[in-house]
């Protein structure tokens, strides 16, 4: 019975320890409204350069940064959480040249510190799109080698092109094209070269095909209308104005 009382004692204190480690953070971070910015012109840092700025960035975007998700898995929006715009500046301890996994935790914790943000995660069954093999196979070009893996050339409105893509990073890109969550379901392996453009309006006012031909055309892939298991991040609650530097 000592035994168990003294083993029970232990474990209790190892969880609490657990419980208690600190979640990594900037070393220094400094993070300031932009009230006149332009949001055309917001921009931030790659990884691995051992720093993260950003520019003319609302709230919404930081998130999808901090959580890897996009912004249509962000739940219970605030109506300022687009329109509110902010300039960051932050640096990690010496060593690290922060990643995206590095940069994730940190990026979490600048964002509870400084706007008070405090989300919790659902799984819930959203309308969104499985990314599937289309009749005919597959018409993907294997990667001729990057090194980088996941170079990203342009994604933006009406362009889809990378190097070293997976199939899970190209749902990702094509979550924001879409407008709905993608969720690979190819059972493909391995990365591949992506290019193709699209009409971002899908209005049939320019020579281009709307998103889902023009991935089908490309790559032998097609979106399939779906309800899937979907993660997203709710927002509990957010100040619009971060605390002092």
């Amino acid at each position: 019975m000592r035994n168990f009382l003294r083993c029970s004692v232990v474990f209790a204190a190892i969880c609490a320890a657990q419980a208690q480690t600190p979640q990594p953070s900037f070393e220094v971070a400094t993070v300031r409204p932009a009230p006149h910015a332009d949001p055309g012109t917001g921009s931030w840092s790659l990884p691995n350069i051992g720093r993260f700025t950003a520019t003319h960035v609302s709230l919404a975007l930081l998130m999808q940064l901090a959580y890897g998700v996009d912004k249509s898995q962000i739940v219970n929006q605030p109506n300022w959480l687009d329109t509110n715009l902010y300039d960051v500046a932050a640096k990690p301890e010496d060593g690290i040249r922060l990643s995206r996994d590095e940069l994730r935790p940190r990026l979490q914790e600048l964002l509870r510190e400084r706007f008070h943000l405090v989300v919790h995660r659902e799984t819930r069954r959203e309308r969104a799109y499985a990314l599937v093999i289309a009749k005919g196979g597959p018409r993907l070009s294997p990667t001729k080698g990057s090194a980088f893996p996941g170079y990203r050339i342009d994604v933006s409105a009406g362009q889809m092109r990378g190097l070293n893509w997976s199939m899970p990073m190209l749902a990702k890109y094509l979550t924001a094209a879409a407008g709905f969550p993608v969720v690979d379901e190819t059972g493909l392996t391995g990365s591949y070269d992506i290019s193709f453009s699209y009409d971002p309006g899908a209005t049939g006012e320019t020579a281009l095909p709307p998103l889902d031909v023009a991935l089908r055309e490309a790559t032998g892939l097609w979106l399939k209308p779906a309800k899937v298991p979907v993660e997203v991040i709710v927002i509990d609650s957010a100040d619009p104005v971060p605390t002092a530097n």
